[in-house]
């Protein structure tokens, strides 16, 4: 009995030995588990980026979006980049640079090192053949009027002019780039920072038959080219789009990310519960209801830096009633903008009464779109409609994101009423959202605009008659005048009062409606270095690191 009590007995502490170790292996996977994917990324230096919206495309001429372009400012690169701390532009793929005494003349000079990621040399004629397809009518790129200060550049894209050989582009050998003006632009270095200048491999888009065609396959994973710090690795629609490390990057010695995830949530709210869970390492935007909160208690990581943007409703002046000013005029003046930034916006945002922001590149508007109510209800009745009386229910398209839709719900109250004048809001997702805005589908819409360059130009350039991005139909030849002659001045006190009297034209016509500037409010890991704050909302991914 001895023996089988202690046959059993050691029986019994097997079991229970090999119980305990499947426990504490269990334990320990579980363990291993819950290893947070910030945690992951911040071993293998991957960046988790929260980017808002799903990616229409990954073209660098066709892009309009910010969303699109954050991504595409890792892929690509141009003659120049952005400084975040200076707003300034500084070498990228061209080493130096300089300009004719009359700055019409501009000559650029290409790194050695500089290549493709498939291997190749990035040649001046890349850059060339790149502009041509980029002012290509067969294209029609929205941003083609950034490139018309350059001769014949225009008219060329207008069909006016056919051959490409007419355009002020040169490449007299592999690494120089000469560019020719019609008019001196003091800010050119900073104008090919911008993706609409960007190369693309002419070569790699003719296989694809993408040199006039637009969403063709060569922007997928495996057909993408691009001379960036880093190359397109994964797209996964809705999901998550990945970029890894370019060794062939010129500057490959400074990247410190290996990865950089960009997960498209449209939703501010999932956003911040995915950066408490351990899913990003950045958000694109934070509740404004969520401020305080972690201004008291995670103040390290809350950051509030300003942004060269405005946001504004658009106007589609093709559709009766808004094609009468006076209408479009009311509806701005109708606008109580201080209840909007305290309220909705709890204070984070600033009331605009006018479009550019304040401090411009040393340009503050004069002109301004003051809340009066009375002055609202005159000139509603002048345009025939007293009280509101006779107007259709206004439908108003707005992006499905934290402001939109509760910044329209103050206006929806105030409209009614002060003017008698009813809307209803439509949210709707960003891509959907921005193509109604761009075939006129909607009649009025929530917009927003981030500066390309720290200078007024950048936004009143929106509103002329050739802007691919002057989604309202509105022409009006003085307003079209008084940017041309700016364009063509080089004394800035006389340019500034050309502009100043183009905003007060816009702002008195109404195509849009100011409603407050932008500033960018988002959650930062800690752990996250070499993020400078940007006042046109882009960054150099390639110095960006994860770790103390």
């Amino acid at each position: 009995m001895r023996r089988i009590a202690t046959v059993f007995s050691w029986g019994m502490r097997r079991r229970a030995f090999f119980a305990t170790t499947l426990l504490a292996s269990v334990f320990l996977t579980a363990c291993a588990r819950r290893e947070t994917p910030a945690a992951e990324g911040l071993r293998t230096q991957t960046l988790l980026v929260g980017n808002l919206a799903e990616p229409q495309d990954l073209d660098p001429h066709t892009a309009t979006i910010y969303t699109d372009q954050n991504i595409i400012t890792a892929l690509f690169e141009g003659l120049t980049a952005i400084e975040e701390k200076t707003s300034q532009p500084v070498p990228a793929t061209a080493a130096r640079w300089e300009t004719s005494r009359d700055g019409l003349t501009w000559t650029f000079h290409l790194r050695a090192g500089a290549r493709w990621s498939n291997g190749e040399p990035i040649t001046a004629d890349d850059f060339v053949q790149s502009w041509r397809r980029e002012l290509s009518p067969a294209l029609a790129a929205e941003t083609a009027y950034l490139l018309h200060a350059v001769k014949n550049a225009e008219a060329f894209n207008a069909g006016k002019i056919t051959d490409p050989a007419a355009l002020g582009f040169a490449a007299p050998d592999p690494r120089t780039v000469v560019i020719t003006l019609a008019r001196p632009i003091p800010y050119l270095p900073a104008l090919v920072a911008l993706p609409a200048w960007f190369p693309v491999n002419p070569r790699v888009l003719a296989r694809f038959g993408a040199l006039t065609q637009r969403g063709t396959a060569w922007t997928r994973p495996g057909n993408l080219v691009g001379n960036g710090p880093f190359m397109l690795e994964q797209w996964t629609p809705n999901a998550r789009l990945t970029v890894v490390k370019n060794p062939g990057y010129w500057d490959a010695a400074t990247t410190h990310l290996n990865r950089i995830a960009f997960l498209p949530i449209e939703s501010a709210d999932v956003e911040e519960r995915n950066f408490r869970a351990g899913q990003l390492h950045l958000t694109n935007g934070l509740p404004t209801t969520k401020i305080p909160g972690y201004r008291e208690r995670e103040p390290a990581k809350l950051r509030l830096d300003p942004l060269l943007s405005t946001v504004f409703l658009r106007f589609n002046v093709a559709k009766p009633p808004l094609d009468q000013p006076k209408v479009r005029r009311a509806l701005s003046l109708a606008i109580d903008r201080e209840p909007i930034s305290r309220r909705v916006l709890n204070g984070a945002r600033l009331p605009a009464e006018h479009f550019v922001p304040p401090g411009t590149g040393g340009y503050t508007a004069r002109a301004r779109v003051p809340v009066d109510f009375a002055a609202a209800r005159r000139l509603l009745a002048e345009a025939g409609f007293p009280g509101g009386k006779g107007l259709p229910v206004f439908e108003v398209q707005v992006r499905n994101d934290e402001f939109q839709p509760r910044v329209l719900e103050v206006i929806q109250e105030q409209w009614q009423r002060e003017l008698g004048v009813r809307i209803t809001i439509a949210p709707l997702e960003q891509k959907t959202w921005i193509q109604n805005q761009q075939s006129l589908a909607y009649t009025i819409a929530g917009a927003s605009w981030v500066g390309d360059f720290v200078d007024p130009i950048t936004f009143l350039d929106l509103f002329t008659g050739n802007s691919g991005n002057n989604w309202t139909g509105w022409v009006h030849p003085d307003y079209d005048r008084l940017l041309a002659a700016a364009g063509g001045e080089n004394v800035q006190a006389k340019r500034f009062e050309l502009l100043q009297q183009a905003e007060a034209l816009l702002l008195d016509q109404a195509p849009i409606a100011p409603i407050f500037f932008g500033a960018q409010t988002y959650l930062i890991d800690p752990a996250v270095r070499g993020w400078e704050p940007s006042l046109l909302g882009l960054h150099r991914f390639q110095f960006v690191r994860l770790g103390n």
